[in-house]
């Protein structure tokens, strides 16, 4: 559960595609609260501010970055949203909220943790990140295959890459590799390995799962984002989760974490009590059947906030 002080909820809903090349997480908000997703935290009795929404430009309405220096798609129209959503993530936190912040692509979290990491130091503390991923998310500019900026937001979190997108809400790196772990990952680019290698960060692969147990990988890692932090970050992408628990992502990758896994491994979050604000991103209904993915999305984001089954 997150702190007995912070049982106030702020939403923030960021219906961002721009960043991922296939179409369709900008509807992702809205399929969360067609899931009832603030009824279910009400019920868990969690005061629930009036959700906050961030513009983002219709990608119709768009061309591909022309800059020069970046090779990265829609780059000042994903950092204007990121820099709104760092904005107001900052002030849910200055208001004592816990930040929940759902997407839209996983760019957004270029946003919402570098507010997380600019409230947190200006109290001279460091934060943790554990980033749930299928994907190791650490491309540059440079080094990106497809120019998508989803697969490069944890790189600029750690400093690398583009300076405007690093330097959001605040200049330089929002978290340091020690205190950063990478988890779930099974789809990785050539040319990422290498970087995640020297980056320094934390990884456990789904061979690691396999092998140790999702109970023991998870307690390894939310100790390594809890050592010598304030708390830790959680960035959730949905396509961590195996493709039979989540179709609606656009980015599947077979043999990823079951339903119940990912269960266990947020209830130890939530056990932590140290989760400072949480991203939910990737979730696409396009893709969807019925909107089973969001409402099995809603219940793990309940088991990250402390609902537990006795």
């Amino acid at each position: 559960m997150i702190s007995e002080q912070q049982n106030k909820i702020q939403v923030i809903g960021v219906p961002l595609d721009l960043g991922a090349s296939r179409r369709g997480t900008d509807a992702g908000p809205m399929a969360f609260r067609v899931a009832g997703l603030r009824s279910a935290l009400r019920q868990m009795g969690y005061k629930v501010a009036l959700d906050v929404d961030i513009t983002v430009p219709q990608r119709e309405t768009q061309e591909r970055s022309k800059d020069p220096q970046c090779s990265a798609h829609f780059k000042a129209e994903i950092l204007q949203v990121c820099g709104d959503l760092a904005e107001a993530t900052y002030a849910a936190l200055q208001k004592g909220y816990f930040p929940l912040i759902t997407g839209g692509d996983h760019s957004v979290a270029m946003g919402s943790v570098s507010a997380t990491s600019h409230f947190y130091r200006e109290q001279q503390q460091e934060i943790g990140l554990l980033w749930f991923d299928a994907h190791g998310d650490m491309n540059t500019p440079a080094s990106s295959p497809s120019g998508n900026i989803h697969g490069m937001p944890l790189a600029h979190l750690l400093g690398d890459g583009d300076r405007d997108l690093v330097d959001i809400l605040a200049p330089g790196a929002k978290v340091k590799p020690e205190n950063v772990v990478l988890m779930g990952v099974r789809d990785i680019d050539k040319s990422e390995q290498k970087i995640i290698r020297d980056s320094g960060v934390h990884v456990f692969t789904m061979r690691d799962i396999d092998e140790r147990g999702m109970a023991v990988v998870s307690r390894d890692a939310i100790r390594l984002v809890t050592e010598n932090t304030v708390g830790f970050h959680l960035s959730f992408d949905l396509d961590g989760c195996d493709p039979s628990v989540i179709p609606g992502t656009g980015t599947t990758v077979m043999g990823g974490v079951n339903y119940r896994e990912t269960h266990l491994l947020l209830e130890l979050c939530a056990e932590s009590e140290a989760v400072l604000a949480m991203d939910v991103v990737e979730l696409n209904p396009f893709l969807d059947d019925k909107n089973v993915s969001a409402e099995r999305a809603v219940s793990l984001i309940q088991s990250a906030l402390g609902q537990c089954i006795l």
